[in-house]
């Protein structure tokens, strides 16, 4: 969960009327003739900012290009960047994968996850792209590393006048700054345009259906697919789903709810065995809340940068998307207790994406790009107090005003289309939702099932940001079963926690 920028980017979601019907893109449509131009992977990177040392040599990056303004469709054009894992063995066609974000690069995460795809990748092609707006597909840019640094390090604490200020004027700079650098398409960015831009993709390939797994924002951008083109959906898959239909201040208290949870279950397995944070879980709170309150007051240094409470709790919040990362987290917690910051900074840096030499990826920029303009919402100051308050009742670590402020002055209009979803008319569709989710809720899981009209539920009863890639192999069955068999899982499926 994101705040200020770190609270503004609090996690993967995006507004939301009803989805008008759309016409199938007809210039490259089901024929067999593949316009994309694949070549060498050139330019992907590490987590850490490094290139990955290939071994893979089948792997193949592509651009296709597609209108900015489908309004305007002979008018200007970009390029969406893309890549491909070609099949391993029987090919029965492609499958194209949506990471999250909003702002998440396919092409740098479906690179990272293929290890994990082994048996999907038998059958299929394996397909992602950076979405409009993203990183290599004009990807939305706002100001350097330096003023991001500064973006990023705003505190959250105390949440009195001062703390508001300063967060409403980081708002008015940030936005101003993304309309000067990435104006041209700020209007263009949201998740419509994005899915007749998987129709485009579709076509491409050379699919007269589209097979598609979409994970947290992923979901979103799969579901409106689904609306718009209800008769090419093949096998959907929808992991760690959102609720479209909720507003800033619901998704806020709903995020901040289950990043709360989950931290308090990290506290609970933590304390089980011999926890560095404290003898019991009270303990551990107490030493964490005073830590961030003391970074308030006295960041901790880390080489020629600084630790605050906002870089502080952004860390603890991007251990608690997987179960894996406790016992880092236990560590980096450990270590700044001590007054290392390091490890926390470590974490916070792989959450907005920042690289060592400074520069960043665009996910801390498209996130709210996306966000802002998929929805017409723009909360006025009250309510955005309201949620704060409602917020830190619920977490003094997580509580935040969400993402209403900064869409509150973002400089290109929102608009309701993509918040209605409605799939009446496609394949079946497969919703896997995390009982432990802290980023999307399980709550929302039901909720977009029954929205879709064409979905089944599947309940994963572990802890983590999304099932799929969780390590789950019931989670992973189900779904290869469905995408390479077309076994849909059967009503009130569940799986155990890994």
């Amino acid at each position: 969960m994101r705040r200020v920028l770190a609270a503004t980017l609090l996690l993967a979601a995006a507004g939301c009327s009803s989805v008008p019907a759309a016409q199938p893109a007809t210039k490259y449509g089901g024929g067999n003739l593949d316009p994309i131009e694949w070549g060498p992977c050139t330019d992907i990177k590490r987590p850490d900012g490094e290139p990955p040392a290939r071994q893979d040599t089948s792997v193949r990056c592509g651009k296709l290009t597609v209108p900015l303004d489908y309004a305007k469709p002979e008018g200007e054009k970009i390029d969406l960047a893309l890549i491909k894992l070609p099949a391993t063995g029987s090919r029965l066609g492609s499958v194209v994968f949506n990471f999250g974000g909003p702002g998440a690069s396919g092409v740098d995460t479906l690179d990272q996850a293929a290890k994990a795809l082994t048996t999907l990748r038998t059958r299929y092609d394996l397909i992602s792209f950076d979405p409009r707006g993203v990183d290599r597909s004009s990807g939305v840019r706002c100001g350097t590393g330096a003023d991001l640094d500064r973006f990023t390090s705003l505190d959250t604490l105390p949440p009195n006048e001062e703390t508001h200020r300063r967060t409403e004027a980081a708002n008015k700079e940030f936005a101003q700054l993304c309309e000067k650098h990435s104006g041209k398409v700020l209007p263009y960015v949201g998740t419509v345009n994005a899915a007749r831009d998987m129709d485009r993709i579709r076509g491409a390939l050379g699919d007269t259906k589209l097979n598609y797994v979409g994970m947290s924002y992923g979901t979103q951008l799969g579901g409106v697919y689904a609306t718009l083109f209800p008769k090419n959906v093949g096998r959907m898959v929808l992991d760690a789903p959102l609720d479209p239909t909720v507003s800033f201040e619901q998704r806020t208290l709903a995020q901040t709810r289950g990043f709360q949870d989950t931290y308090e279950n990290f506290l609970e397995a933590c304390v089980k065995n011999s926890c560095a944070l404290g003898k019991d879980k009270a303990t551990a709170n107490a030493n964490v809340e005073n830590l961030m309150n003391e970074l308030t007051a006295d960041p901790l240094k880390v080489g020629n940068r600084q630790l605050t409470q906002g870089l502080g709790a952004t860390g603890v919040a991007a251990a608690l998307y997987s179960e894996l990362t406790w016992p880092f987290l236990e560590q980096a917690l450990s270590d700044a207790l001590k007054g290392k910051g390091n490890a926390l900074m470590y974490l916070a840096d792989s959450y907005t994406g920042r690289n060592p030499d400074g520069t960043y990826s665009t996910q801390m920029t498209s996130f709210p790009a996306i966000t802002c303009v998929d929805t017409a919402e723009r909360p006025t100051v009250e309510q955005l107090r309201r949620t704060e308050q409602a917020a830190m009742k619920i977490s003094p670590l997580f509580g935040s005003e969400g993402s209403g402020g900064l869409c509150r002055v973002w400089p290109a209009s929102g608009s309701d289309q993509a918040r209605h979803v409605n799939a009446t008319g496609s394949a079946p569709i497969v919703v896997v939702g995390g009982k432990n989710d802290p980023a999307t809720p399980y709550e929302w899981a039901p909720k977009l099932t029954a929205q879709l009209r064409t979905a089944t539920l599947v309940t994963y009863m572990g802890e983590g940001h999304g099932a799929y890639l969780s390590g789950s192999k019931c989670v992973q069955g189900l779904v290869d079963a469905y995408l390479i068999n077309g076994k849909v899982p059967q009503k009130g499926a569940t799986c155990p926690a890994a």
